[in-house]
């Protein structure tokens, strides 16, 4: 789902085990981008959602509810994957548009700034480039730094709308390595989508980016490619390494884009 706002849905996170797809659990007092992914969800879909903030309250869990008694789901004002399940299959209605969320949220990020990383990690450089949509803005050295520096990051835990080194979801990580080499991307999946140039697998360099679909229909989870058919991304396990052909990524992938100058 590609949402054309100023401010674009959050990207919906996995908790990924082996190849097998999970989705997050939220309930009241949930914070973060799931809450606000789910709550343009149900507003996209035709639920009373008022308030696109980030957080799981009252209005959020009386619009959950509502959505699993028309769905004939156990109404328990909790999402879980049978409730994620019916939310991918819903259809949105006619002419609804999303507003511009007001996000109070913590770990809910809208624009293209960072937290500052911890002591024990470089800190992101001060001189900044901000690429141009439909262009390759990177030459193959900086894609090289940008792999590198990724690669520092294996095993950093998964943290839902993690956007340090204290945790990463999968655009906040590709947002923070390209921030340490003096790259300003947006912080949302979807958005990172419209950097570079479109490709296919066999013709990228590293330091481009793939994208896949997973809860949803559209881009929903990126990562940095790094040479030899791989990607590096953040998963529920942390920061790790998986192949294009991987029998659970290969039928979700969506596209790549060059953002590396051949």
């Amino acid at each position: 789902m590609k949402f054309k706002t100023a401010v674009t849905a959050a990207t919906i996170l996995m908790l990924l085990s082996g190849t097998a797809l999970a989705s997050p659990t939220l309930s009241r007092n949930s914070r973060g981008n799931d809450v606000l992914t789910l709550q343009k969800k149900l507003y996209l879909i035709g639920y009373d959602i008022t308030e696109l903030d980030g957080i799981y309250g009252t209005e959020t869990e009386r619009a959950v509810s509502a959505f699993q008694k028309d769905n004939k789901i156990s109404v328990t004002g909790v999402v879980t994957n049978v409730t994620w399940r019916a939310l991918k299959k819903a259809k949105e209605k006619k002419g609804r548009r999303l507003p511009v969320p007001k996000v109070t949220a913590p770990n809910v990020d809208t624009g293209n700034q960072i937290t500052k990383p911890s002591n024990q990690i470089a800190q992101p450089s001060n001189q900044v480039t901000q690429p141009t949509f439909g262009k390759t803005f990177i030459s193959g050295s900086q894609g090289r730094q940008i792999v590198s520096t990724a690669q520092t990051f294996m095993g950093v835990p998964y943290v839902f709308g993690g956007t340090t080194p204290k945790g990463f979801d999968c655009s906040g990580l590709v947002q923070y390595v390209f921030k340490m080499h003096g790259v300003t991307i947006p912080r949302l999946a979807d958005e990172q989508y419209k950097l570079g140039k479109a490709a296919k697998p066999n013709q990228l360099m590293m330091g481009d980016l793939v994208f896949f679909t997973t809860y949803t229909a559209g881009v929903s989870h990126c990562g940095i490619y790094i040479g030899d058919g791989k990607f590096l991304h953040a998963s529920s396990h942390g920061v790790r390494i998986d192949s294009l052909d991987n029998e659970y990524w290969k039928p979700r992938f969506v596209g790549a884009r060059k953002v590396v100058i051949d």
